[in-house]
């Protein structure tokens, strides 16, 4: 039983470092009437993915933003939400990466570089996403921002009970009018 036990912490205690490993790191800002939001994840790249998508399987970030009013007697209410979807195809023939941007299903934003490193950089960073509008929001009251990204395909399986995120980031702010 104590060994179960020890398995059970241990197997729980790399999972939570796996996922420290590939942290986000979010950034708000809220001006000029809108709340934007800006985020990286570090350490999200590794060799496995980088060899699914040198085979010419397309590899898509997916991340799910959450702009969000923490409750005292309730769960916390989501007032604006967005899922942005970074893809890259890289064509074996041509050697060239094909990416893509959509949000909320609707594409931002295509291109073709040659560059791994701009094609790293198009997965793993979201620079000033329009989250919402600052005039439905409460000014002088703590928001959060909450950010959990996907990777497809998966290159590594955790027996994970519940959300299947990999990385997650939140950053809280206040609203100053």
């Amino acid at each position: 039983m104590r060994r179960t036990g020890a398995l059970i912490a241990g197997f729980w205690t790399l999972a939570a470092a796996v996922v420290a490993a590939a942290g986000l790191q979010v950034t708000p800002l809220a001006r000029d009437g809108r709340v934007y939001v800006s985020f990286e994840l570090s350490d999200g790249f590794s060799d496995d993915l980088r060899a699914a998508m040198h085979s010419g399987l397309t590899t898509t970030f997916s991340y799910d933003v959450d702009l969000r009013r923490g409750a005292t007697l309730w769960f916390d209410h989501t007032l604006a939400s967005a899922t942005v979807a970074a893809s890259v195809k890289y064509d074996t023939l041509t050697r060239k990466y094909n990416l893509t941007r959509a949000v909320d299903g609707r594409i931002e934003r295509a291109d073709v570089t040659d560059s791994e490193d701009a094609a790293r950089a198009w997965l793993t960073q979201v620079d000033k996403l329009a989250l919402c509008a600052t005039d439905t929001l409460e000014p002088n009251v703590e928001y959060y921002l909450r950010v959990r990204a996907h990777t497809s395909p998966r290159t590594a399986w955790f027996l994970w009970p519940w959300d299947r995120h990999e990385a997650s980031g939140t950053a809280k702010f206040t609203l100053l009018r």
